[in-house]
């Protein structure tokens, strides 16, 4: 009788123990893919934005150089 009890509550434990587990990684690995994705998404704002900069102080140098090399 104990070592059937003993039994179920060990079977009840390891699958809760399994539920709880399997949530709190669902959980982290949720996090993990939002922080990616926010991140993501940031640089590649930031990279646009580095890109426009590049191009705009491109633009703004070819003229004069070009001036400075026919004189």
């Amino acid at each position: 009788m104990i070592r059937t009890r003993l039994l179920w509550f060990t079977l009840g434990f390891a699958s809760t123990s399994g539920a709880i587990a399997q949530f709190v990684f669902k959980d982290l690995w949720i996090d993990r893919n939002s922080l990616a994705s926010q991140l993501k998404e940031k640089f590649d704002s930031l990279d646009t934005r580095v890109s426009n900069l590049e191009s705009v102080i491109s633009n703004k140098t070819t003229p004069s150089q070009d001036e400075g090399h026919v004189g």
